[in-house]
């Protein structure tokens, strides 16, 4: 049975292109302008494996609720591909898709593509909004995942019953207290000090 024809790339094209190292985007256009592909597809191998994942301006916990935001810090990882259209001081409104960038990773095999994929996710920057870049990357290191066994059903019915949005809270609150208090208190001398006036002292936390 004919059930759709969809004229576009899909969401999910980088992962072709990575598996083939054909550039999907500039073939597409290449045809547009009436030009052979140069190609057959007996001429398409596929090398290495790789995994996409939608990074979602939205709150797994909340029922994924989409969150809107200005973005304050965005550093995508330097381990993997990402294909974005954001900036930092850039607004998230509630009129658009809350899908904000997608994170591309690519390996000789499967199990080296989630490690690669789930280090990348570790090392995104992404702060002024809520995000499932930690939720994504629990979901990678599931046994059911990295088996090649999860259906379209699984999230729902194995993942999100057993899954925690908030666990991480306590412990970054006690990390970030423990630097404050090493800082603040241990050194009499110095506590409190600054030359002229108060002077901003970022810190940058991170889990896992």
């Amino acid at each position: 049975y004919f059930l759709e024809m969809n004229t576009r790339l899909q969401v999910e094209h980088p992962v072709t292109e990575m598996v083939t190292g054909r550039d999907l985007v500039a073939l597409q256009l290449q045809v547009a302008q009436g030009e052979e592909l140069g190609f057959t597809q007996d001429d398409v191998t596929l090398t290495g494996h790789a995994i996409e994942v939608r990074l979602y301006a939205e709150d797994p916990a909340q029922d994924f609720m989409p969150q809107t935001g200005q973005i304050l810090r965005w550093q995508p990882s330097a381990d993997a591909r990402n294909d974005h259209g954001i900036v930092e001081g850039q607004e998230i409104s509630a009129h658009y898709d809350p899908m904000i960038a997608k994170v591309i990773s690519y390996a000789p095999t499967r199990t080296l593509a989630i490690a690669k994929l789930r280090r990348a996710l570790a090392d995104t920057k992404l702060l002024g909004l809520k995000h499932n870049a930690a939720f994504l990357s629990e979901l990678l290191n599931t046994e059911v995942f990295r088996d090649g066994a999860a259906t379209t059903q699984y999230i729902e019915e194995g993942f999100l019953p057993n899954y925690d949005g908030n666990a991480d809270s306590p412990t970054m609150a006690l990390a970030a207290l423990a630097i404050y208090l090493n800082a603040t208190v241990s050194d009499e001398a110095r506590r409190g000090w600054w030359s002229a006036s108060a002077m901003p002292w970022p810190l940058r936390l991170q889990l896992g």
